[in-house]
Parts: structure tokens; sequence; C-alpha cells
């Protein structure tokens, strides 16, 4: 009979012939997952023999795995800023760069108890983890995506951290109502023609959350020019952009008549990220309603 060691190092050569990173991390995380126990307690439990039932199931994981479709997916998680989140194709899995920028938007300088803007929210875990995070500082965060489903995750993902948002289906800013004091977006963009070259994980997300047009500039044309009307006083509007997307988002975000876009880079060194603020209120329309 197969040990959990076993079954760890077969698989782990399984998957290293599918090309897959970090197959080792990957195959200790579905034994685990498996047999409910923690990726460390794991190491406690090498000689435990598998029994056929679980051994079953986890064949079909790793078959899965080897198929290129997301780690997170087959495991139902996804670890972000922390805290655990539920996971699916119902929207985008985020990425560590998604964790900086919400680390990045927590520094601002906007005004508290804040009232939360998660454009495009998908899993909802900005949104969440920015009022978690602000705690009795955040007056209301508000959820916006334009897709049913990607909300019913979001709604899934608030309860199991026992918080109240307000979801709202909208396309882009079309439903939203009233300023907020920090608006957080990770906008799809992706070009078309890059399409190709996409890893199989992230072929599995949601064309809606990745596409943005021939150049991938589409979404922050579409939100751009509205965000300064949605903006308060001293309110930021921090975004996620694609590689070499910089130049022409803060332009784009100057054209818009918003403050002081600045370009901030990711861990890596990466251009990755552009805040700015919207115009003074003498300057900007009237709030909608």
């Amino acid at each position: 009979m197969k040990t959990v060691l076993d079954c760890i190092e077969s698989g782990t050569s399984y998957l290293q012939n599918r090309g897959i990173d970090g197959a080792r991390r990957n195959m200790e995380w579905l034994v685990s997952h498996q047999i409910g126990c923690s990726r460390i307690e794991l190491y406690t439990q090498f000689d435990r023999p598998m029994t056929e039932n679980e051994l079953i199931p986890l064949r079909e994981l790793l078959k899965s795995r080897g198929m290129g479709e997301p780690l997170q997916h087959l495991l139902g998680t996804v670890e972000f800023c922390g805290r655990e989140f539920a996971s699916d194709k119902r929207a985008l899995i985020p990425r560590p760069e998604t964790e900086e920028l919400v680390e990045e938007a927590l520094k601002l300088e906007f005004p508290r108890p804040a009232r939360v803007l998660d454009m495009g929210t998908g899993s909802g875990v900005i949104g969440i983890t920015i009022a978690l995070s602000l705690a009795d500082h955040c007056r209301e965060a508000v959820l916006v995506d334009i897709s049913s489903e990607a909300l019913g995750l979001a709604h899934e993902n608030s309860e199991i951290h026992s918080l109240t948002p307000v979801f709202l289906e909208s396309d882009y800013f079309a439903e939203v109502r009233g300023t907020f004091d920090l608006i957080v977006a990770n906008l799809p963009y992706i070009a078309d023609c890059d399409r190709e070259d996409l890893s199989r994980e992230v072929s599995h997300d949601p064309e809606r959350a990745l596409f943005a047009g021939a150049d991938g500039l589409d979404a922050f044309r579409q939100v751009l020019p509205e965000a300064g009307a949605y903006l308060s006083p001293g309110g930021w509007l921090a975004l996620e952009i694609g590689a070499g997307q910089g130049e022409q988002v803060t332009s784009l975000a100057e054209k818009s008549g918003l403050q002081s876009p600045r370009l901030a880079q990711d861990l890596s060194g990466n251009p990755r990220f552009v805040f700015a603020q919207g115009p003074s209120r003498a300057e900007n329309s009237p709030a909608p309603l």
C-alpha cells in the first residue's frame, strides 16, 4: 500500500513531466487537501498508508492539475493577504501583485472612516481585505462587477469573513451612486493579441476578467474618464496595470482630470500600479446621487 510520501514523490514526478512549476509543492497541497490536514502537518504523516478511497479522488485531482487546471480551483481556496478565500472558475484567481496593490492602497492618506469601492471585484478579495483591514475605519464597502456569477463568489467570501458589503451588478460605474474615499480596481488589461501567450493556468480564468481590447487598455479608457466624479475630496484611485502600460494609463488619468497620477513598481521592480486623486470638487462635475 502506498504511503503519503510515496504519493508525494510519484505525483511530483508526474507533474514535473507535464511542466507544472513547483511540482512538489503542488503535490503536497493536493495530498494534504485529500487527507484533511495542513501542508505543515503533512510532514508528520509521511509513513501513513493511503487508502484506496483516498487514492481514487487524488488521482483525479492529479490528472486535472497535470492538464493545467489551477491548484486554487482544485483546492477550492486561495490565500490572499494572509486570509483564506473561496476560489473557483467564476472569477479571476488573485495574484501576488494584487496583494501588493492592496498593501499600497492601504498606505494612502484617504479620508476615514472610508467609503470604499472595489471595481470589478471578481471574488471580492480586494474589497473584503481592505474592509477587514480598515475595520471600524471603513464606513461602507461596495463591491461591483458586471458578472452575477463573480458576485455570487464574492458574496460567499464575505460570509466566510462575516462581512456585509454592498454588492452591485454594474457595467463599471453605470449603476454606482455617490462618492468614495478609495476606489481600487484590478481591471482586465491583457491585449487580445496576447491570448496565445497565456499560461495554461491563466487560461482557466474568465475571459471577461482578462482581456481588454487590441492594446489591453479598453477598461482604463472606460473607467478613468468617469472616476473623478466618484472620488470624494481627498479620495484616491488605485489601479493594477499590465506590463508596459504605465505611460499610457498615467496619460489617460491626466487627460481625465485626475490629479498627480503616479506610477509605482511591484516588488519585482516592474511598473505595476497607478495611483491618482480626483479633481477638487470645485473643478469636478457634481457627484452622482
